[in-house]
């Protein structure tokens, strides 16, 4: 796919408009930490899952057949129309579609009555289905400053904050690269993201920490996700350069930034959210494996 940003943001807009953790253990120095390799049995290994958009060729009852196969635990970004396509197949949705775009998003005040009354539609639905996160984004600054934008988010997330708490949703904002895709986004750094959750307090609403973007913006992976690791509720992956395969020729080293997640003691979702530019389902298998830490 010659434009990876371009598809993702038209199956976001497409989609949208249809519808503590803690490390374990002693503490380490910070650039000296022990990393335990763990097995499943001991509850250490990431719940993998795939994003559907990237996987778009591949018709949905196929991607979950082979996405079971593999271990994964259900298909990432699904609108509600597809939500019993995955439950048909014994999987999830790890996070539904369908509050806010990029572009337009919740720090505008004009949006909220729009999104407060999609976010209250929605989140049953969700919960009325097993499912429990939901995405939503920032929205771009288009002239608006940083701190006006996250009281702004604030604002307006706080009115559906009972709703998820009532039906056991989260919601979640992904954290996204300014620099060479979605230029003007406002939530494009790990503490602006931090700072939207501590002023809300709530613990229905954490970041998606997508570690393409964020080695796009601003590397440190591994130490910036075990400082937050209790804001984060949702991890993406995607090589870089480029979003394709996580494999060895892209730089990130996938396997590290894994065995960090777990040694900060993530619970949550782990979903794939690269373009493969092989064999679709091969590429996927790699990345599981790589990931299975």
């Amino acid at each position: 796919m010659s434009d990876p940003t371009i598809s993702r943001r038209k199956a976001l807009a497409l989609a949208a408009g249809a519808a503590g953790a803690v490390a374990t253990g002693a503490k380490l120095p910070r650039h000296s930490e022990r990393i335990v390799r763990r097995s499943p049995s001991e509850g250490g290994s990431l719940k993998q899952s795939v994003c559907r958009w990237c996987f778009g060729g591949i018709a949905l009852d196929d991607l979950c057949v082979a996405a079971k196969d593999m271990g994964l635990v259900g298909i990432d970004l699904l609108k509600e129309e597809e939500f019993a396509t995955v439950k048909k197949h014994g999987l999830i949705c790890t996070m539904a579609l369908g509050i806010t775009t990029i572009e337009d998003g919740w720090n505008r005040v004009e949006n909220h009555d729009r999104f407060v009354k999609d976010a209250e539609r929605l989140i049953p639905i969700i919960a009325e289905n097993g499912f429990t996160n939901a995405i939503t984004f920032s929205g771009n600054r288009a002239g608006m400053d940083d701190k006006t934008g996250m009281d702004n988010c604030a604002k307006g997330l706080e009115r559906v904050m009972a709703t998820c708490d009532k039906h056991g949703v989260t919601i979640h904002m992904e954290l996204l690269n300014s620099k060479r895709m979605h230029k003007d986004y406002m939530c494009d750094h790990t503490d602006w993201g931090v700072g939207l959750c501590k002023k809300l307090g709530s613990d229905r609403f954490k970041l998606l920490y997508d570690i393409f973007h964020m080695q796009i913006m601003e590397g440190d992976l591994c130490d910036t996700i075990r400082e937050n690791i209790a804001t984060i509720g949702h991890f993406h992956t995607g090589g870089v350069p480029g979003r394709h395969e996580i494999d060895a020729g892209q730089e990130i080293n996938y396997p590290r930034v894994c065995k960090a997640i777990l040694d900060a003691g993530f619970q949550g979702y782990f979903a794939h959210e690269f373009i493969p530019e092989r064999d679709a389902l091969t590429s996927l298998r790699e990345a599981v494996k790589l990931c299975s830490v």
